[in-house]
């Protein structure tokens, strides 16, 4: 999806940990629940990777500062690098901006509700209803839910062009899709928590709310108006609340959660036009 940026700009890609070949080459070859439980994930040391992947890079690059882009799980990554280490960033591009996981899954679960209600979809206010109003303490509950979510933000918005989805050579294989594929349980599972294994749920803790309101960088949002997960209605009064050097928030008419053509559009405009020494 950004193949066309290489043209203007050097672009990392990282399989952070617990993901894609960074996950295969340090997993056992047969995966137990001890495994996940004496193995945990934590926003700080994913925190820390990131800088340690940045400060690499800039070594390598002969660079002073990066542009940092983060979606989802990777805008709680990339606030949390924000924040810590201002000095390495020429700005910060939040899309699908993360604030509170208590707050942002407590809507999910309210708008999807809703909308099953307004259509009258008997198996998706059985399915919500069956569950309850999040937080949960299993991984398997947020995954039903996040379903639901994903259904109504599809009906709504313009997806992401087939084609961007085609697997670079390197990771079109059985060994590689299997590392992808457990790598994803491995980091959800870290991610929501699960208390049964007593894993506990590394974005818990997060709410910016408490302590990100002060940037020393130029900050910048882009939101999907169809998302649900990481809703306008949770996002945009906590960027109302910020300070930053300059400070700018997009919503997206067509956008749900994830990536789609405008998404990239808006994230190539805004990085061409910063002014970057």
């Amino acid at each position: 999806m950004y193949r066309a940026w290489e043209k203007y700009f050097v672009l990392v890609n990282w399989d952070q940990r617990g993901a894609g070949k960074t996950y295969g080459r340090h997993a056992p070859e047969e995966v137990t629940e001890d495994y996940w439980i004496e193995n945990p994930l934590t926003v700080k040391q994913m925190t820390a990777d990131g800088i340690e992947v940045i400060e690499y890079v800039l070594q390598l690059l002969k660079k002073d500062k990066v542009v940092l882009i983060g979606t989802s799980w990777g805008s709680i990554l990339g606030t949390e690098m924000a924040l810590i280490n201002p000095e390495l960033f020429h700005a910060y591009l939040g899309h699908s901006q993360f604030v509170s996981f208590a707050e942002n899954f407590k809507y999910s679960y309210t708008r999807t509700y809703e909308l099953a209600k307004i259509e009258n979809n008997t198996e998706n206010i059985e399915k919500l209803e069956s569950l309850g109003n999040p937080p949960y303490d299993n991984a398997r509950s947020y995954g039903q839910l996040l379903r639901v979510v994903k259904g109504y933000e599809a009906k709504s918005s313009k997806p992401a062009p087939e084609s961007w989805f085609k697997l670079a050579p390197a990771y079109d294989n059985e060994k590689e899709a299997k590392a992808r594929y457990d790598g994803d349980d491995y980091s959800f599972i870290n991610f929501v928590g699960h208390q049964k294994l007593q894993i506990k749920a590394m974005a818990a803790g997060i709410d910016f709310y408490k302590n990100g309101l002060k940037f020393e960088i130029p900050v910048y949002y882009i939101q999907g108006e169809k998302d649900i997960l990481t809703a306008s209605a949770i996002n945009k009064p906590y960027f109302d609340k910020i300070t930053a050097p300059h400070k700018e928030y997009y919503l997206l008419p067509d956008a749900g959660h994830g990536h789609n053509g405008s998404v990239v559009e808006k994230q190539y405009e805004i990085v061409k036009n910063l002014k970057i020494n």
